[in-house]
């Protein structure tokens, strides 16, 4: 099922009321398929959200990070790593795609072929979302939020224009300001993350 969707300039995203895909999963997954060129979630009440690519700078800041995560969980070999195209449908029925993702390799082993070739069933033990200059915050920290009330383990808001760092954890939320590194510890044993390059981008 294809569909054009034009985003204007001035508009963030694109918001499609429920119903639009009402096919069921398999529909839903072959939308995306179909407009593979922009990022698309779906909240928990079955709306769609369909986002332009991202610029130049949000662009270079997301590989920097899945770089980095990808480079560790390499060396660990306890999970999977995943970038901004690998789906995850929540407990709550949302589809969210954030910018870099960590799974336990116990729990997708769990999941059956097909699961594993569709959008991954269930929520990341670990993500990162780096905020554009497009991005909402207030939306970004719902996200995060919605991320935590599921069953995430540990998440990295990055906030490049103001230099911070909010920390998810199941404990609560802790707001860091322009640190050099964030550890992954515990949850990512060993895993952390230098944020030079994403403070003062090389270009």
């Amino acid at each position: 099922m294809q569909l054009t969707i034009p985003i204007p300039n001035s508009q963030k995203a694109v918001r499609l009321p429920r119903g639009i895909v009402d096919g069921g999963e398999e529909e839903f997954f072959q939308f995306c398929q179909a407009n593979s060129e922009l990022r698309v979630e779906r909240s928990a009440d079955g709306e769609i959200i369909v986002m332009s690519p991202a610029g130049g700078y949000p662009s270079s800041q997301n590989a920097r990070v899945i770089s980095e995560l990808v480079t560790w969980a390499t060396k660990d070999g306890s999970g999977i790593a995943f970038d901004s195209s690998g789906g995850f449908i929540l407990p709550n029925g949302a589809m969210r795609s954030p910018d870099a993702a960590w799974v336990r390799l116990s729990r997708l082993r769990e999941l059956s072929q097909r699961e594993k070739q569709r959008f991954i069933p269930l929520c990341p033990d670990f993500v990162i979302e780096v905020a554009s200059p497009s991005d909402e915050a207030a939306e970004l920290r719902r996200k995060m939020e919605e991320y935590r009330s599921v069953g995430l383990q540990l998440g990295w808001l990055i906030l490049p224009e103001s230099r911070q760092v909010e920390i998810y954890t199941p404990a609560g939320i802790e707001t860091l300001i322009s640190p050099e590194a964030i550890s992954g510890d515990p949850v990512l044993p060993g895993f952390t993350l230098q944020l030079a390059l994403i403070w003062n981008p090389p270009f």
